[in-house]
């Protein structure tokens, strides 16, 4: 699928590296009216149909856990001038409510998640492409602290976690995605004079 007239950016990286903290940066100061924020975590595939003991058994760090044919096709959606209707997932039961959020088409949208860059497909939809590299253990910590605090999950679940699947997919999919990135921004949301830089390129892109 061909770019369309909007201005697409795709914002990647490992877990916790700051990819939400950047996104909302450009949000905030490049203006929310005027951008179409949605995330690829949205679109786990809703394991309702597992029992509870196997959904704990998926890869979530794996591109098959994702639906990102669907979100392809929303982007395709966005880019035709028409609303879409995000899903909403539940983290803390690995299942996909029953519930949206729309989001309406802007002159720019911004995707952002951490294996954005490694579906060709979707890759090919971005004008321009952020990788967020932040050092393992910062991203550790964040993860920790998300997943305890927004997720429901203990400690012991979430090193487990991370030791059979976060880091090892990280090392497969997620840092060799890095290569594709336009421009790469260390520490994240506190690199100041990268997202400086970063929101005077959307806004020049923008008046063009």
């Amino acid at each position: 699928m061909a770019k369309g007239p909007h201005l697409v950016i795709g914002i990647a990286g490992g877990s916790g590296s700051g990819k939400s903290t950047v996104a909302k940066v450009i949000l905030q100061r490049v203006g929310p009216d005027r951008i179409a924020y949605v995330q690829h975590d949205s679109y786990y595939k809703d394991l309702s149909g597992l029992a509870p003991a196997q959904r704990n058994e998926v890869n979530f760090d794996h591109p098959n856990s994702l639906e990102t044919d669907l979100l392809i096709s929303h982007l395709d959606q966005l880019n035709q001038g028409k609303s879409i209707d995000v899903p909403i997932y539940d983290f803390s039961k690995h299942i996909r409510t029953n519930k949206t959020i729309k989001v309406f088409p802007r002159g720019v949208i911004v995707v952002e998640g951490i294996l954005i860059f490694v579906d060709a497909a979707l890759r090919s939809l971005f004008n321009v492409k952020i990788f967020v590299d932040t050092d393992a253990d910062i991203r550790l910590i964040r993860r920790m602290q998300r997943d305890l605090t927004e997720r429901g999950r203990t400690i012991e679940s979430v090193i487990k976690q991370y030791q059979d699947t976060v880091r090892p997919m990280h090392l497969e999919f997620v840092e060799p995605s890095k290569r594709y990135a336009d421009v790469i921004i260390p520490e994240g949301g506190f690199n100041t004079a990268a997202l400086d830089m970063v929101v005077a390129r959307i806004e020049s892109l923008l008046n063009k």
